[in-house]
């Protein structure tokens, strides 16, 4: 599974930072979850749809096949 939490906070012009901040977790942690090197709990991902104001289905991208 990838995720998309990179276009979407470039979608709605918000940083890294931005979203660091809002969840109360360190920059580096968001940055690694943006280059795919790890993936939130799936309740992080619920709250950063939240945050951004999409649906979750926008932030998760399933390899199917």
């Amino acid at each position: 599974m990838e995720n998309r939490i990179k276009v979407v906070l470039v979608d709605k012009k918000r940083t890294n930072k931005w979203l660091s901040e809002q969840l109360g977790c360190a920059p580096t942690t968001v940055s690694k979850w943006c280059t795919n090197a790890c993936q939130p709990p799936m309740e992080t991902f619920v709250k950063i749809a939240e945050l951004l104001e999409v649906d979750i289905n926008e932030l998760l991208r399933i390899e199917k096949g």
